[in-house]
């Protein structure tokens, strides 16, 4: 009895820290959604030159993830343990060296930006406007790095509302700015009057534009969240901002395996990408949108993860083994069970979401049929999001990453490449379907056999 108690109250706090997490990142698609049915307006040209640069962009913001996990993780093992003032410590550090770190990644995505489209197949009109909306998109890259910074970080202390609340206002800032900046001047009726409603008419240009406003204001929102707000990481006047060397070599032991991972894990994205661009406009079109019709369904995954690495780095910082591999079952389990459940949605609502997103009709009957091939995947896709999110509170990111590379690569790219000329794009889907089921099985198994449990990194 006292069991079962205990882990009620156990899955009582995950779903406590999991559920503003997840309202944030479900709202955050509900207006990629909005966002892309603006872009996708403008005709299938203009969905597939955001659909271009797409596995690019999760590149480099995978790379800010990486940067700001290095340190976030500490500080969550850190406040476990009750060591409040070093946390603090390790966020001055963080904010000066992950900040460099999006100014090099800024230098580097624009010196590539030109070439970028051409690389990955784009041609014409296509290349041109992929080109200015990745160009945007570099230039905004240190703001995107704090943002995912000053979030974990919240995330970490256990403040779980404050960063959801700012990413949900971020979405609604990012729909309005679009809708400024994509669309010329034209009028609405409202109540049987005609208003006129101003535009910029930049078109993909202007979804960049848009993008890179809000992500500003809500990196300097989040930021002062952290730095003036937090209860347990607010800064104070005389704290020192020198790097030390054990809390640099740590978030680099930390960080270095998950950048390698997204760098070679956005490269068989970047690779899928090739593999898709020869089949078609539809096809690069219906790719992208399938892509974001999805992230509906596996986002709550990723909040629970957020919660699971909040929660597993406590209790590792506190000592408590046996409650970090609790919370992580846990986890893992509630993750599985909710997307089992939008996968079943998925699979029924295919047609109306692909409706919501272009009016293409070529678009809508090929987007359908691959997301539905997809929803198969959810359940397993979910136990390799939120054993992630566990394996990384506990500092343990080298042998996930190992895991993510092979069965991408492996099972991934090589089955992409048999199937699609056969198949075309249900051929890239199903194979996506596959690695993601083998890629859920390989964390299962790493979760349950418990060597990831290693102690405290800090």
């Amino acid at each position: 009895m006292n069991y079962l108690k205990t882990h009620r109250e156990h899955l009582g706090r995950v779903l406590k820290l999991s559920i503003p997490a997840i309202l944030a990142q479900i709202s955050s698609i509900i207006m990629q959604y909005i966002d892309a049915a603006m872009a996708g307006s403008l005709g299938a040209e203009a969905t597939a030159a955001i659909g271009l640069v797409s596995s690019t962009t999760w590149l480099f913001g995978g790379m800010c993830m990486a940067a700001a996990a290095g340190f976030s993780v500490q500080v969550a093992q850190l406040i476990g343990a009750g060591e409040e003032e070093e946390a603090r410590r390790v966020l001055r550090q963080a904010l000066l060296c992950t900040f460099l770190f999006g100014l090099v990644l800024s230098a580097v995505a624009v010196g590539i930006g030109g070439a970028l489209p051409v690389w990955l197949g784009g041609e014409g009109e296509v290349a041109r406007n992929s080109s200015r909306y990745f160009l945007i998109f570099a230039c905004v890259l240190p703001a995107i790095q704090l943002r995912h910074l000053a979030g974990n970080m919240l995330q970490c202390s256990g403040d779980m509302r404050t960063p959801s609340r700012l990413n949900i206002l971020m979405c609604f800032l990012d729909v309005f700015f679009n809708s400024l900046l994509i669309f010329p001047t034209r009028r609405i009726l409202v109540l049987g009057f005609a208003l006129p409603l101003p535009g910029a008419g930049l078109g993909v240009a202007g979804a960049a534009l848009g993008t890179a406003i809000s992500e500003m204001i809500t990196a300097f929102l989040m930021l002062y969240a952290v730095c003036f707000r937090s209860g347990s990481l607010r800064l104070e006047a005389h704290g020192s901002w020198r790097p030390e060397k054990k809390c640099l070599k740590t978030s680099f032991r930390l960080a270095l395996p998950m950048a390698l991972e997204h760098t070679i894990l956005c490269g068989a994205q970047i690779a899928g990408t090739r593999i898709v661009a020869p089949l078609g406009t539809v096809a690069v079109a219906a790719n992208s949108l399938g892509v974001t019709a999805e992230s509906l369904c596996y986002m709550p995954g990723y909040g629970i993860g957020a919660a699971a690495t909040t929660l597993v780095g406590q209790s590792v910082g506190a000592g408590e083994e046996k409650l970090a591999k609790d919370y992580a079952r846990l986890s893992v389990l509630l993750g599985m069970a909710i997307m089992t459940c939008t996968g079943g949605l998925m699979f029924l609502g295919a047609p109306w979401m692909f409706s919501l997103l272009t009016p293409d009709p070529a678009i809508r009957v090929l987007g359908t049929r691959v997301l539905r091939i997809e929803a198969f995947a959810e359940p397993m896709f979910a136990a390799s999001i939120v054993a992630a999110g566990a394996l990384r509170g506990a500092g343990d990111t080298l042998v996930p990453s190992i895991m993510n590379l092979a069965s991408m690569w492996g099972v991934r790219i090589t089955l992409s490449l048999i199937l699609a000329p056969q198949l075309g794009l249900i051929g890239v889907w199903l194979a996506m379907c596959v690695e993601l089921c083998v890629r859920g099985g390989l964390f299962l198994i790493r979760l349950l056999r418990g060597k990831w449990l290693t102690g405290r990194l800090v």
